[in-house]
């Protein structure tokens, strides 16, 4: 049995300073993961961020607390977690998928024109993480 969590939060970057940032948050979750046994992802687009984390509930609510406190975004909202037999995301320590139109249309279907994962509920996001654990990997560049 996996813990599983997902929050989702609004970027205070600047254009300028967004890719830096996504690079440092990456680097951070990378390292940290891998010492601690988290996997998870991280999807961007649209100016907010989801992220879904799967390990040690004890660790996951740990780090939690500090992402709530990260200067790099606002609006923290986390999701009910639940626990689930098989993690998704046991391949990485952080996949980041960027804006993709698998996303947008999963969203359409949602009545929404655009990726705001304030929107999920319990039956959505229920569709939506594996669909972010069939999504390719991307590199931030």
């Amino acid at each position: 049995m996996l813990f599983q969590f997902c929050y989702a939060s609004k970027t205070l970057s600047d254009p300028q300073s967004l890719l830096s940032d996504l690079r440092d948050i990456l680097n951070e979750a990378h390292h940290f993961n891998y010492l601690n046994r988290i996997y998870g992802v991280l999807y961007f687009a649209d100016g907010y961020f989801f992220q879904c984390l799967e390990g040690d509930q004890t660790t996951i609510m740990q780090l939690f607390e500090k992402i709530k406190k990260d200067r790099r975004h606002e609006q923290v909202y986390a999701f009910p977690a639940r626990n689930v037999e098989q993690g998704l995301f046991q391949d990485w320590s952080m996949k980041f998928v960027r804006k993709n139109s698998a996303i947008s249309i999963f969203f359409q279907q949602l009545g929404q024109e655009s990726f705001n994962p304030y929107l999920l509920n319990k039956d959505s996001i229920c569709a939506f993480i594996p669909l972010l654990a069939e999504i390719e990997m991307d590199q931030v560049s």
